[in-house]
């Protein structure tokens, strides 16, 4: 048993190895996020302080794996992990609907806070149409599904806002513009809930809706299509009119069509987004109502449905105007085995495919603590191999591509606590120019000054100051990263 064990550590450690060399060449930017979820009920019933605790335990774990971005469930049905004059605080959250948190606190403020400090961004996730989950058995009396019972209809326990009505369609982009407004957030995302997923037995109850407003459109499907197509554009054009930088993400099922039913379909046999969901990608991202899209490729590679490395490859191509990040399920990937080598899992055959693929610009992790758990060693082989130096964000020029400019007056300090090197923040003019977070770099004494090697990344960071820890001789790089993650020439200070 014993010489077992250390066949498996030197396994594990041959295995790091092998990629450390190459790791030097990763990526300088990349999406590399996690959903945060309160679906599940893993907040249910906290304390204030508990919820606190354990947040702050998966936000320092998080950031230890490299994760950069974190996209946190604010609002499962219709209701809040915030502070709302729209809708009741969550259940998900007190226990009941409607219910303040004792001692009170503002879970969006705090995370986009906490977020911040660590230099990640915080994304606020809300589901758009689902008023009532099936676990839901009392809804609070300023909740909007009591309020207009005429908006919603009922699907498999659930409630769900009916996209054929505008005034839903109205009503969520006002939630929508309240969250970005108050708060700092970098992105406002929505996931796969769009018309109900297809349940044997149940009928979406719409005949009423399409018959007065079909607006000439003869065939039901084309007409719900067109509903979420007209929510997609309306709800990106309120975001970017109330803050340009806010990016406006999807998360979508993973399967867009199946090639039996069209021409650019992939060759899978899975449920549909177009069919199935009425929710056309391909035009979101084709005509930049998105600002970035995570398909859920939630499967293995070799599955026989809705195979990871054909879908991968499929959306690669087919969603090239805007970035690509990839929706991956850890449980799923560490307990599938490699199809060339039984031995171990398909995490290091996925990443080898996102490196190989030119237009996927980052991972989004199912779940955040799945990775903070390290179920399968998932969480540990991030921070030690994959994303074992700092990423910066993809920049998205279509939104912003112009670099902030260089920090000034760089200095360094003896404080009691040791040295400090500080700088002011470069001189800007609107939300395009001014700097929001910074990039200090460290090379050795003589080295050559390369700030394009996230190896050499020691901190991002909303400070203006650094401290100092080594004694020896080194030169320090300071960059200014403005809110779209363009990044100013560096200024340059030696120790």
């Amino acid at each position: 048993m014993k010489i077992f064990k250390y066949q498996i550590v030197i396994f594990v450690l041959l295995f790091l190895t092998c990629f450390v060399d190459n790791v030097s060449g990763q990526s300088k930017r990349e999406f590399r996020g996690a959903w945060i979820q309160c679906v599940n009920g893993q907040f249910l019933g906290m304390s204030t302080q508990a919820m606190q605790s354990t947040l702050t335990y998966q936000l320092d774990e998080l950031q230890k794996d490299g994760v950069n971005a974190i996209i946190f469930q604010v609002r499962p049905e219709c209701d809040a992990l915030y502070a709302s004059s729209m809708e009741p605080w969550s259940r998900f959250l007190t226990g009941t609907q409607g219910v303040a948190p004792k001692p009170y606190w503002d879970p969006l403020q705090w995370m986009v806070d906490q977020c911040h400090k660590r230099g990640m961004e915080l994304h606020a996730w809300i589901n758009p149409y689902r008023a009532k989950t099936k676990g839901t058995n009392e809804l609070s009396r300023n909740h909007v599904a009591i309020r207009h019972p005429e908006w919603v209809f009922a699907y498999d326990g659930q409630l769900i806002l009916n996209p054929g009505i505008p005034e839903c369609r109205e009503y969520i982009c006002k939630v929508a513009d309240d969250i970005v407004r108050r708060y700092d957030i970098d992105g406002l995302h929505i996931d796969d809930y769009f018309y109900p997923y297809p349940v044997a037995g149940q009928k979406i109850d719409d005949s009423r809706q399409y018959q007065a407003n079909n607006n000439g459109i003869k065939n039901i499907g084309d007409w719900r299509r067109y509903n979420v197509n007209l929510f997609i554009q309306q709800l990106h054009n309120s975001i970017s009119s109330v803050k340009p930088w806010v990016k406006f993400g999807v998360s979508p099922f993973g399967i867009y069509r199946n090639k039996k039913n069209s021409p650019i379909g992939s060759e899978t046999n899975g449920l549909q987004n177009y069919d199935d969901l009425y929710a056309d990608v391909l035009m979101w991202v084709n005509n930049g109502w998105v600002d970035y899209v995570v398909p859920q490729l939630y499967w293995e590679i070799g599955h026989k449905a809705a195979d990871y490395e054909t879908l991968i490859k499929w959306w690669n191509v087919h969603t090239s105007k805007r970035p690509l990040y990839i929706g991956e399920d850890i449980e799923r990937t560490v307990k599938k085995a490699d199809l060339n080598n039984p031995k171990i899992n398909q995490m290091p055959a996925k990443f080898k495919l996102h490196s190989e693929m030119r237009n996927v610009k980052g991972t989004v992790l199912w779940y955040a603590k799945a990775a903070v758990d390290n179920i399968g060693n998932y969480g540990k082989t991030l921070r030690n191999v994959y994303w074992r130096y700092p990423a910066l964000q993809p920049t998205m020029p279509f939104i912003d591509g112009d670099a902030p400019k260089k920090v000034r007056k760089m200095k360094v300090i003896n404080m009691p606590e040791g040295k400090v090197l500080f700088w002011t923040a470069p001189k800007g003019k609107g939300w395009e120019d001014e700097a929001v977070k910074y990039v200090v770099y460290r090379f050795a004494s003589g080295e050559r000054i390369d700030i394009d090697n996230p190896a050499k990344i020691v901190a991002i960071t909303t400070n203006t100051f650094y401290d100092i820890k080594e004694l020896e001789k080194t030169t320090y790089v300071v960059t200014a990263l403005d809110r779209m993650g363009n990044e100013s020439k560096g200024k340059k200070k030696k120790i």
